[in-house]
């Protein structure tokens, strides 16, 4: 026993900073959830189809380690790994990323954070409080498949709150580097010599939050360059969002929404739109929640606008699991083919309905 006791000490000796009042800590983390959805309309003959969705349930599955080391005189060091992956078959999110949802380092001070890597940016950080659904099956993630996946590759960031307001700000160096993976993944590596637009992207935010209600803007813009998805084949092309959003707690009913404004010069031609939404939430019983979502997406001079309507029931077996079931529709106009279930498909100017069952556990 007395050298099994010295072992352990001598590891936790290794492992530790090399100054005396430094302190650190490494966390493992993660969600697994796991849904069975049924859609009708998933092609022009009408189709319906019963599936175990890759993508998400009421949430993306992943797991991750972060971690922190005090520096002394509140510095500290931080980082972040968190890799993406669908319950359904095992398979690795975000194009086959070993750490495709995040992988930075940073440091961390009483003026906020400064980080490194691919990380989250500030479309993300907009609608994470006013979007009552997140980044469920049906949600506002298939109107605009961005939102859920706004993540920045060679990013420098930065994020700081001070009392109620909290400011943020990333700049890519090249946004993304991989070709797979999803709407997050177009192939545009960015770092040219000589091209100083060339991939980049830039997004700001501004909050005001109090607990109770709160508002936040953001701006989100991104270059393409030569190879690059989606039309955006050169750095004049561009795809810029502006986000508005807030939310309020009515005693234990929270109400929130927003408006995304899109603009997009690509090779393909001009695209404008606006996506709208408002939801609530209300806990019927501690354990027992019911949300919903309206929202539209409205393409400028053309007909081809979407609307989605989601209601969802989630009961809590415990702080940590959950199971919960939802309802969807989504009303296709003209030529518009936005799928109710983030990821899947519908027939052009179709209505599809669906239902979804599922379980979910953080650890």
């Amino acid at each position: 026993m007395r050298k099994i006791k010295a072992i352990t000490m001598a590891l936790l000796g290794a492992c530790a900073c090399t100054s005396a009042h430094a302190q650190s800590g490494v966390t493992l983390y993660g969600v697994l959830d796991s849904s069975v959805a049924y859609t009708t309309n998933t092609n022009a003959a009408g189709d319906s189809v019963t599936k175990m969705p890759t993508l998400t349930g009421s949430l993306p599955s992943r797991f991750g380690l972060k971690g922190v080391e005090d520096l002394g005189g509140g510095l500290q060091a931080i980082f972040a790994l968190e890799s993406g992956f669908g319950v359904d078959t095992g398979i690795a999110g975000q194009g086959g990323r070993l750490f495709g949802r995040q992988s930075y380092v940073g440091l961390k001070g009483r003026y906020g954070s400064v980080m490194l890597g691919r990380q989250m940016n500030m479309s993300f950080w907009a609608t994470q409080k006013s979007d009552i659904m997140g980044p469920a099956l049906f949600s506002i993630s298939s109107l605009d498949l961005y939102l859920p996946n706004a993540r920045s590759d060679n990013a420098i960031g930065y994020l700081g709150t001070f009392s109620h307001v909290t400011v943020g700000a990333t700049y890519s160096l090249g946004r993304d580097a991989s070709a797979a993976g999803g709407p997050a993944a177009t192939g545009c590596a960015g770092e040219v010599a000589g091209n100083a637009k060339a991939c980049r992207q830039i997004t700001a935010l501004l909050g005001y939050d109090t607990g109770r209600y709160g508002a936040t803007a953001s701006y989100d813009i991104m270059y393409g360059n030569a190879g690059a998805a989606n039309g955006l084949t050169s750095s004049r092309n561009f795809d810029r969002r502006v986000i508005a959003s807030a939310y309020a707690m009515l005693d234990q009913l929270k109400i929130g929404g927003g408006v995304i404004d899109r603009t997009i010069r690509a090779a393909t031609g001009p695209v404008d739109s606006q996506l709208l939404y408002v939801g609530a939430a209300w806990p019927v019983v501690p354990a027992l929640v019911l949300d919903g979502q309206i929202a539209k997406l409205a393409v400028k001079h053309s007909p081809n606008d979407s609307i989605l309507a989601t209601v969802r029931l989630t009961y809590h077996l415990s702080r940590r699991t959950a199971i919960y079931s939802a309802i969807g529709r989504m009303d296709n106009d003209g030529a518009a083919a936005v799928a109710l279930d983030a990821g899947g498909t519908v027939g052009a100017g179709r209505t599809q309905n669906g239902v979804m069952a599922g379980l979910r556990h953080f650890f």
